[in-house]
């Protein structure tokens, strides 16, 4: 039932997904840096330090912490056995057919249209930086974080691209 006197916990999904992105070695710089170098063959004059702080504001869209909170709980409860079978083995070898972590991503790289898609597209497949770790990471379930991390940085080049157009 929709609750009118609800109101969303804007700071404590912020801190839970930049929380939980730390505890699993990941720093913000990392995905800025990423969205940076691919960015910088375009032409774009912007300085790192630009996009870290574009990245913040990205990861300040409700749309996207929603995502973000979902995907970083489903490896964590797989991690810990914490969720039912089929969908437990599933998510723990990151079947091939599953493609709810891709959907998941794709609406988080959509918040700043096509381009982020594309680019979400890009990172996806070639499996760039800090993505490449988590997609080869064979001790810890990383179904969801890798696409999220390819998801976060294509919606920042989005945003980027969208500023300087």
């Amino acid at each position: 039932m929709f609750n009118p006197n609800f109101k969303y916990p804007d700071t404590e999904a912020y801190n839970f997904v930049v929380n939980r992105l730390h505890e699993r070695g990941v720093e913000l710089h990392q995905l800025s840096d990423i969205a940076f170098e691919m960015q910088s063959q375009f032409g774009e004059h912007s300085s790192r330090e630009e996009y870290y702080e574009n990245l913040i504001d990205v990861l300040h869209k409700r749309e996207l912490l929603n995502e973000a909170m979902v995907a970083l709980e489903l490896d964590r409860l797989a991690q810990e056995n914490q969720i039912q079978e089929p969908l437990l083995s599933i998510i723990k070898n990151d079947s091939g057919v599953f493609g709810v972590d891709e959907a998941l991503a794709i609406q988080i790289s959509n918040i700043y249209g096509t381009i982020g898609t594309t680019n979400f597209g890009y990172l996806d497949r070639v499996k760039y930086g800090i993505i490449k770790k988590f997609d080869q990471d064979d001790q810890h379930v990383a179904t969801f974080i890798d696409d999220l991390l390819g998801a976060i940085i294509a919606a920042l080049c989005g945003k980027m691209a969208h500023l300087y157009a």
